[in-house]
């Protein structure tokens, strides 16, 4: 891959995930005004979002977002103290996944709000930050109580057995994405000498997550957000991360993406809903980005090629449909840009080394 057109890459799909941003700091999931509802602004969406600016080393960029969710949270403060207090049972008593972009607003439709790595991603990012980059999210006195409050807030749902939505805001089960999730998030912001966080906390977590997996829940036993254990979150063992990417790769992976879960009914081509699952273009970019980590440079180098061949002139779409070149609405998607950044800087950078 040379150089210039892996940089003409970066650039390209830099300003097109800029343009994603609004004043307040957050990511919308996709462009603005978009039909489908993704010119909203999630929580974990946001999290990946940033993630192309901090490997280029655009931190003004990645404080600004980080800025804007704590000051969500501080916002609903009142709805965290009540869920600590009396752990929430419905849906709208947990903190929300996503919100207005500009006035930062819930969104009260009926739907599957209860995505306990929303919080979990959330608080990885600002320990990771604040301890291993060096950068001051953390300012004020309302903001380390309001971080404090968001460990407090696992702890009172208990989430080492909570049944959440997961990532794909589907069926409430008890995730390994959510749990791993949480059990990172809060590994990492425990380093931070103002937030408590208790050991046993964390444990609780670890022993759900390792008796879990390799499954992602109960009814599904391989999913692509299973990835997110490996990287970022980095919370599974060297075995265990060999079984999920065996069987991702081999259940999962197909030409133009990867298909979330067998029978994933999110834009599935069969009427019945069945087969036919829609193909994201990010599990492309994670995989890359996995390998590359891992040393396999030659299976990254093939998984991005494959990736920028899905490439479009508005950007990387969230999915294929099935065996076709057709893509749907929420062309570019925030997260599939990120991942896409990070797997073209990480892959450039190897390539500059062995020069």
């Amino acid at each position: 891959m040379p150089k210039l057109s892996c940089d003409d890459l970066i650039q390209k799909h830099l300003k097109i995930l800029r343009d994603l941003q609004y004043k307040t700091g957050l990511f919308a999931a996709s462009k603005k005004g978009v039909s489908t509802g993704y010119d909203k602004s999630w929580l974990r969406d946001n999290f990946y979002e940033t993630l192309a600016f901090e490997v280029i080393g655009d931190f003004e960029t990645v404080e600004k977002t980080y800025r804007a969710i704590l000051k969500i949270f501080l916002r609903y403060e009142e709805k965290i103290d009540w869920a600590i207090n009396h752990k929430p049972q419905a849906s709208y008593q947990y903190i929300h996944a996503r919100f207005h972009p500009e006035n930062f607003n819930e969104f009260w439709e009926e739907w599957g709000n209860k995505q306990n790595d929303a919080i979990g991603c959330i608080l990885f990012r600002i320990g990771d930050l604040e301890m291993n980059q060096k950068r001051s999210i953390i300012k004020t006195d309302e903001q380390i109580r309001i971080v404090n409050k968001l460990v407090k807030y696992l702890e009172a749902i208990e989430y080492w057995h909570d049944r959440d939505s997961g990532m794909w805001e589907e069926d409430e089960e008890i995730h390994s994405s959510s749990v791993g999730a949480c059990v990172s998030g809060l590994k990492s912001i425990r380093r931070h000498p103002k937030i408590e966080v208790s050991l046993d906390l964390i444990k609780k977590g670890e022993k759900a997550l390792h008796v879990l997996l390799p499954r992602e829940s109960e009814r599904k036993f391989v999913d692509l957000s299973l990835l997110s254990l490996i990287w970022p979150y980095d919370v599974v063992n060297e075995s265990e991360r060999s079984v999920i990417l065996e069987n991702v790769e081999y259940h999962l992976l197909r030409a133009r993406g990867v298909i979330r879960y067998k029978g994933d009914r999110y834009y599935n081509k069969n009427v019945d809903g069945v087969s036919e699952e829609a193909e994201w273009t990010f599990g492309l970019a994670w995989l890359c980005i996995i390998y590359e980590k891992l040393g396999d440079v030659k299976k990254a180098e093939e998984l991005l090629n494959n990736l920028i061949k899905d490439d479009t002139k508005e950007g990387l779409p969230e999915l294929y449909f099935s065996n076709s070149s057709k893509f749907n609405e929420n062309t570019p998607l925030g997260w599939s840009e990120s991942l896409f950044i990070v797997s073209l800087w990480e892959m450039n950078e190897r390539i500059e080394s062995r020069a």
